[in-house]
């Protein structure tokens, strides 16, 4: 008699196969951040999970912050931090470290997936001229070089994906005058999923997903629609970090990305759970005539 757990697996390879076969050579931005950048084990199955989408037959793109390893160095080299609005003030010195730590921690990525067996290139949002920016303001005030995306050049990264590289990408970019600024990992992995009218994009962050009731996990909606998504903000359902995160995900999904998923990147392996199995574990905003295809009934 088989062994019941290896029937089991193959009955998850059977429920991937239609998803496979939907979104196969379609474009998928990952953007990756929160608690699964500092832990090396879910940094690892994260990797994996890009690195296992890539050899399906998808084409993965992965966007990355590091906000809080920014905080650590800054706080090593004994930099005074400055908040506006609750927001850090990037001045010259602490933009200098920013870029130096995200572009230490692109290739730290660069090279774990080169590691899996799949080729990677590491960019900057100034590469091919990426990510242009302007200044960003906090509700009028003045927080340094922070970027608020103007215009994105993706050719760089349809070139990479053509040549079957893995684009990673951290998100420095430079505006009108070539001035550095650093740019909120959501924006420009929203940003970039526009221009690159990727199929899906993924937000793996430190959250299961959007609530109906925040403080029952029973409530983690499997999927929203715009409208639905837009009365939740509305409503005040969501609140806090989740609005800007929901209006990155409406706004990406206006532009022509066809589903959006918000991810708990704490969970081993929650882009796959989410793309490859019919009830998946987080949320997906998707547009208002858009079907739904998850069986709740499951």
């Amino acid at each position: 008699m088989v062994n019941q757990k290896y029937l089991d697996k193959a009955e998850v390879l059977i429920e991937a196969l239609p998803y496979i076969q939907r979104f196969n050579r379609k474009i998928v931005v990952i953007k990756y951040g929160g608690s699964a950048m500092l832990d090396e084990e879910l940094k690892r199955n994260v990797i994996k999970d890009a690195v296992l989408l890539k050899l399906v037959g998808f084409k993965p793109i992965i966007v990355h912050g590091g906000g809080k390893e920014i905080s650590r160095w800054v706080g090593k080299v004994g930099m005074e931090p400055h908040f506006v609005n609750g927001l850090r003030v990037t001045d010259k010195d602490t933009m200098e470290i920013a870029e130096m730590v995200l572009a230490k921690v692109n290739k730290e990525l660069v090279t774990l997936v080169e590691s899996l067996g799949v080729q990677a290139v590491g960019v900057s949002g100034k590469d091919g001229g990426l990510l242009q920016c302007k200044k960003k303001l906090s509700k009028g005030e003045d927080i340094g070089y922070v970027g608020e995306v103007t215009k994105v050049n993706p050719k760089i990264l349809h070139d990479l994906l053509e040549r079957d590289f893995l684009p990673i990408v951290f998100p420095i970019g430079f505006d009108e005058n070539f001035d550095s600024y650093n740019i909120n990992a959501d924006d420009a992995a929203c940003a970039i999923a526009e221009a690159v009218e990727a199929e899906k994009l993924a937000f793996l962050s430190d959250i299961e997903g959007v609530y109906r009731d925040a403080d029952d996990p029973s409530t983690l909606i499997s999927e929203l629609r715009v409208d639905e998504a837009e009365n939740l903000i509305a409503d005040g359902t969501v609140g806090g970090g989740m609005i800007p995160k929901l209006k990155n995900c409406i706004d990406a999904i206006e532009h022509g990305v066809n589903r959006v998923h918000i991810l708990d990147g704490r969970i081993p392996h929650s882009l796959l759970l989410e793309i490859f199995t019919n009830k998946g574990i987080g949320t997906a905003i998707l547009k208002d005539d858009g079907e739904k295809y998850y069986n709740e009934h499951e």
